[in-house]
């Protein structure tokens, strides 16, 4: 791995020696870790899911394991795509690339080397399908989204978020080696709910996506339209949440949670749009932090209710 010990601004001038400590750091950011925080909510409850309890221990830690280098490596292949544009958007001017800290050489080697160790990772520790699914997800993220659609739709996200539904497909395979309706199903929730909780976030950042010409929805319309946009699919994404009760039949806790949780991010999905036609201030990140909230502690419930005898 091409791991420099100095690094560079964003304009090109020499920075001061950087210590191993915070080359590490910088590798480790172009995993975006907090999208692998998403991928362990979402993993683990499917497979304690497809269980009908708790799996094998060393099964969930194999399958995070290998998921996460996964989820790594599309991450790393994204950043050094975007470079130019993370270098005109304030959200990501500190990414690794941006400031030299890491190179362009160095991070594509880093993300061929996750790519390849996850996939034969998850093919040793698990099954050819788990593996095959991590694999085509890498492919997804930077072909299909970061290549083909995100500078020229803005739509991108909607198809582009696909890549981030197959952990659960993943998680399911792990366990069964099959695909079956429940995991579906939460492939589906996973992909209705991905642009309520990327939109707003576009909303926020509407000059940094204007600056680098990125057609972001939340960036090329108004308030309202965004707003209507998060509401139509906040009311699908809880649609889809309830077809898994009846298909994987869920018990009490489940059935509950997808209620209560759902309709306090439909309230925050009708207050944006009920804000921005107003004219007042939308606060879009409120339904940000609520669609993560309210994912979260959705999959908290998949995973309890297979342990609970009601």
């Amino acid at each position: 791995m091409d791991i420099s010990t100095t690094r560079a601004s964003a304009s090109g001038a020499p920075a001061a020696p950087s210590s191993v400590g915070r080359t590490i750091r910088a590798y480790i950011a172009l995993t975006k870790p907090r999208v692998l925080e998403l991928l362990l909510v979402t993993t683990v409850p499917v497979m304690i899911l497809a269980q009908g309890g708790l799996p094998s221990l060393w099964l969930v830690l194999a399958t995070v394991i290998g998921g996460s280098m996964s989820a790594g490596s599309a991450a790393a292949f994204n950043m050094y795509l975007d470079r130019d544009i993370d270098a005109h958007m304030h959200r990501t001017e500190h990414r690794p690339l941006v400031t030299g800290e890491v190179s362009p050489r160095g991070a594509v080697v880093f993300a061929w080397t996750l790519a390849v160790a996850s996939t034969g990772w998850l093919l040793a520790t698990t099954n050819w399908l788990a593996a095959a699914l991590s694999a085509f997800a890498i492919f997804f993220y930077v072909v299909v989204y970061t290549i083909l659609l995100k500078r020229r739709t803005e739509q991108n996200i909607v198809w582009g978020g696909i890549a981030g539904c197959f952990p659960v497909l993943i998680g399911w395979s792990a366990v069964t080696g099959s695909l079956a309706w429940p995991p579906v199903i939460l492939f589906l929730l996973v992909f209705l709910w991905t642009p309520p909780h990327y939109w707003p976030l576009s909303m926020k950042y509407k000059a940094d996506y204007d600056e680098a010409d990125v057609p972001m929805l939340g960036a090329t319309r108004d308030g309202s339209q965004v707003g209507l946009q998060v509401i139509l699919y906040a009311w699908a994404t809880i649609a889809c949440s309830l077809l898994l009760i009846p298909v994987a039949s869920m018990g009490l806790v489940y059935t509950v949670s997808s209620l209560v949780f759902g309709g306090w991010f439909l309230y925050e999905s009708h207050r944006l749009y009920n804000r921005s036609v107003r004219g007042g201030e939308a606060r879009p990140m409120r339904v940000f932090h609520a669609s993560i909230t309210y994912l979260t502690l959705l999959f908290v419930a998949i995973a309890v209710d297979p342990l609970l005898p009601f």
